[in-house]
């Protein structure tokens, strides 16, 4: 036996060979890449730069899309590396980095909506003490919150991975899971098991209680409520759910993947499923967000005519 600081490496097994065909794949992997932070940073500047735009929806908005750049760097440059080399391997320490940023970036992307969902709720069913019940301040907080809480409940999950003893390094992944590691302990695993439930808790149920309360009030002040307000519900709300459900399904795939046998499903189906949460949602929130909310798509059209002039 062995732990995690006598491995040199750890082999990524989900790779299959693809020949020539990798040249295409890496174009492909690095446009999508390109795509993510030009369309995240682009939306940041935009919010950054419009004082039009300085209101807490749009603070978060923000924090949402940082969030996005954090998560997909923890991925794609690895990625564009591994699809090149002929030797899918990867260090311990590299790995262990590489864990703690994907998991921190999925907790801080469930916060981030469930502090999104809080401000929505707010601003709809109270929106005479909306401004006094939100100042910036107290969106300053929330945002440190939710990226601090995520930040300590992985550093906790990675250094009990870190110190299991192992009896192998091949991770059956494209990339490195904390999971794939516990499977290769050789030792007791209860506290990492026990832990795991806890973190799991913090990170998705408490979310989840938020989203539910939230919405389950939006949608009492919408049927009970006036036209005007549940025009406004549906046009702040609905990117926010879309992006709640999207990213929810991603992580969902990615836990029955790692927790059930899939051996039957073929290769490419695996890989996308494995990749969906941290490529779609990197992607998918730039995109909605920038088309249905009016301020950032009035920006836009601003953006546009004075180039166009």
């Amino acid at each position: 036996m062995m732990n995690s600081t006598q491995v040199s490496h750890f082999t990524l097994s989900a790779y299959f060979d693809i020949k020539q065909l990798k040249y295409f794949i890496f174009i492909l992997v690095l446009f999508l890449y390109i795509l993510i932070l030009g369309s995240n940073i682009l939306l940041i500047v935009v919010i950054c730069v419009n004082r039009s735009l300085h209101e807490p929806m749009y603070m978060f908005l923000c924090s949402l899309f940082v969030t996005e750049l954090y998560g997909s760097s923890g991925l794609f440059p690895f990625l564009l590396v591994q699809i090149l080399s002929d030797v899918h391997t990867v260090s311990v320490p590299l790995c262990f980095s590489q864990i703690f940023c994907l998991y921190t970036y999925a907790a801080a992307e469930f916060y981030n909506l469930a502090v999104m969902s809080y401000d929505r709720y707010l601003a709809i069913c109270h929106p005479l003490q909306y401004h006094s019940l939100m100042p910036l301040k107290k969106v300053a907080l929330l945002i440190a919150a939710a990226w601090i809480t995520g930040f300590l409940v992985v550093t906790t999950t990675t250094s009990l991975s870190f110190t299991l003893k192992l009896c192998g390094n091949v991770i059956n992944k494209m990339y490195c899971d904390n999971y794939s590691i516990v499977k290769l302990s050789c030792s007791d695993v209860t506290v990492n098991n026990i832990y795991g439930l806890i973190s799991a808790g913090l990170t998705v149920f408490i979310p989840f209680i938020i989203f539910l309360y939230t919405y389950m009030r939006i949608l009492n002040v919408c049927f009970s409520g006036s036209k005007q307000t549940r025009q406004k519900a549906v046009s702040t709300g609905a990117p926010h759910l879309a992006s709640l459900i999207n990213f929810s399904f991603g992580i969902c795939f990615e836990v029955l993947q790692s927790r059930f046998n899939v051996t039957s499903v073929p290769d490419v189906i695996k890989v996308l499923l494995s990749l969906y949460y941290i490529t779609c949602q990197p992607l998918f929130n730039p995109l909605v967000y920038g088309l249905k909310l009016s301020k950032i798509r009035s920006m836009w059209k601003r953006l546009f005519w004075i180039k166009h002039k």
